[in-house]
């Protein structure tokens, strides 16, 4: 029995849809996905042709023309399926907004259509062995040669690097200027000569979204590769990742509702003392708890995302709104675990993996701490 409906009326009908394709098509594999690290190519095809990549970006572009609010329905929605299938979309969502903002028409023609179809895959590589919430400190580097770039380096823990057909590469292009005015976006076509990946990562959850490093040994790069102006990298990444760390609160939020769904059907099944455990003060209470942070990160979320589809200042209400969703799903996915008791620590059993899946959401797209480091920041600012 599912204790959370949301209302997805008149609002919403593109997640009316995905909740319907995530209970036939994905959470029927999540398991077998989780245990074989399978990166599922079939689920993503049947999403590019749904139109659930791009949720954001224009019509004219390729996307859906959506909003944020339906982006963070979607994301939700996948998540609840499967957390790993939505961090994917989350993934095209990040790099197809930025190929449709600061894209030539060339790079458009040449990206957007595969990578919104589900047929080509992406990464976005920021994160270095020195340089993962402090961008500033990136060490791989584009300098000119004639007309081309060379581009070296490494990156580590990237999104899709396994599997990747392409990637958003982040380069110092200007060392003196560093992120203000130093640093350029670059697509990187992962068959070319000195793209090597590096490894895949064995992760704690997630584990059907693939996670490794390149390794850039002199990449000789047209100067078509560059992705927007020169130095305005830096800037350029920040406008998508108030939107990134929405996705990012929504997709713990599913993690969440899956929680409360697994962990309350458990609570009226399981008897002891010859009644449903439920019935006891202190499981029911603790299924009040999780429904109540659920509820919270709900509403958090959806205030962030009417900010941004306003046009108005976000950052701090998007902030809050993944800190507290991402750290929701930790204690919902634990109390879930509880509740199932010695069961619930069974590899197999939907509230293991769970529990394993919410563990990342408070580091990618922004640490916990980073959040709060912007919202007090944000807070000191405007008491003055």
């Amino acid at each position: 029995m599912k204790v959370v409906e949301q209302n997805l009326s008149a609002h919403n009908e593109l997640a009316m849809m995905v909740r319907d394709f995530a209970e036939k098509e994905i959470r029927p594999v999540a398991e077998e996905l989780d245990d074989t690290e399978r990166f599922p190519d079939e689920i993503y095809r049947q999403m590019g042709e749904l139109g659930l990549f791009g949720v954001t970006i224009p019509e004219q572009d390729g996307g859906s023309g959506g909003t944020a609010q339906n982006y963070v329905s979607v994301m939700e929605e996948l998540s609840y399926g499967y957390a790993s299938v939505a961090d994917q979309c989350g993934l095209v969502e990040l790099v197809g907004s930025l190929l449709s903002v600061f894209g030539t028409p060339e790079q458009k023609a040449g990206y957007l259509p595969g990578l919104l179809a589900g047929s080509r895959r992406c990464s976005y590589a920021l994160t270095e062995p020195d340089a993962g919430s402090d961008l500033g400190g990136l060490k791989t580097n584009a300098r000119r040669d004639g007309q081309d770039w060379i581009l070296h380096g490494e990156k580590v823990f990237i999104h899709n690097a396994p599997v990747a057909d392409f990637a958003m590469v982040l380069a110092v292009t200007d060392k003196e200027k560093g992120k203000r005015g130093g640093i350029s976006m670059f697509l990187v076509d992962t068959d070319l000569p000195g793209v090597q990946r590096a490894y895949k990562e064995r992760k704690m959850g997630q584990r059907a979204s693939p996670v490794g490093g390149f390794i850039f040994s002199d990449v000789r790069l047209p100067k078509e590769a560059l992705l927007g102006d020169e130095g305005a990298g830096f800037s350029a990444v920040l406008r998508v990742l108030e939107k990134g760390r929405l996705g990012i609160g929504a997709l713990a939020n599913g993690i969440s509702r899956a929680a409360i769904d697994t962990a309350t059907e458990h609570a009226q099944t399981r008897t002891q003392f010859g009644k449903p455990i439920g019935q006891f003060q202190a499981v029911g209470f603790s299924l009040a708890d999780m429904l109540t942070d659920y509820e919270a990160a709900r509403l958090l979320l959806r205030n962030g995302a009417e900010l941004l589809d306003a046009g108005r200042d976000a950052g701090p209400a998007c902030s809050m709104a993944k800190l507290f969703a991402s750290e929701a799903s930790i204690r919902t996915t634990s109390r879930a675990v509880q509740v199932l008791g010695g069961g619930g620590f069974i590899k197999g059993v939907e509230a293991e993996r769970l529990y394993r899946d919410a563990r990342i959401t408070t580091i990618y797209e922004g640490t916990s701490e980073v959040q709060r480091l912007i919202v007090s920041r944000s807070m000191l600012r405007h008491s003055r």
